[in-house]
């Protein structure tokens, strides 16, 4: 093996280590945290509530990847019905009109004006917990009396201090924040299709 790709394994194992170290780090400090997120999940949708998710960039991404496991399934291995989840970053129409007339800051709080209702959750997933289109979502969501949550990193930011729940993952690495937080929509999706199904 040459030096260049002695370099790339170790560069590898690194990044996998890390990524490992964490999910270990979050399984002893937030297992009990994400069960109560799952719980107000599983509650609002035995209520008649609708879950609505927002990001940006690759929480986007995660949000819609969360929604569609709770419409669809997350495994071919259970057949249950369908669950109430929205994301708020996938309608391309009513972002770039939001943000064209409004601004960026509002195309999610304009959403959950339209949509949002007391008996449903709103789940808010940043690595930094300061973007301001997610601080007016949960602002507004607030408004309308929905049950706020945050999927977090690093310190959890101003989400952190405004949501019902947080779940931080502690790093500060968005890599390695966003590898947790895809692991935890997938736990919450199996503790909600348990609550509700088994």
């Amino acid at each position: 093996m040459d030096i260049k790709t002695s370099e790339k394994v170790d560069l590898v194992r690194k990044e996998i280590q890390e990524s490992v170290d964490l999910k270990n780090q979050v399984k002893e400090e937030l297992s009990g945290k994400i069960i109560d997120v799952s719980h107000a999940l599983a509650e609002c949708i035995k209520n008649g509530g609708k879950i609505l998710l927002c990001g940006n960039g690759g929480s986007a991404a995660d949000a819609q990847h969360f929604a569609g496991e709770l419409v669809v399934r997350l495994s071919s291995d259970y057949t249950r019905g369908a669950l109430p989840a929205i994301t708020l970053s996938s309608n391309d129409y009513v972002l770039t009109a939001c943000a064209n007339d409004f601004g960026f800051e509002q195309v999610f709080s304009r959403q959950i004006e339209a949509l949002g209702k007391p008996e449903d959750v709103l789940l808010c997933i940043s690595t930094s917990g300061n973007s301001p289109n997610l601080i007016k979502a949960i602002e507004k969501a607030k408004e309308k009396r929905m049950k706020t949550i945050g999927l977090l990193g690093k310190d959890g930011g101003n989400i952190a201090r405004l949501a019902d729940l947080s779940l931080v993952v502690p790093s500060q690495k968005t890599p390695r924040i966003q590898e947790v937080h895809i692991t935890i929509c997938h736990i919450l999706t199996s503790l909600i299709e348990k609550a509700l199904f088994d």
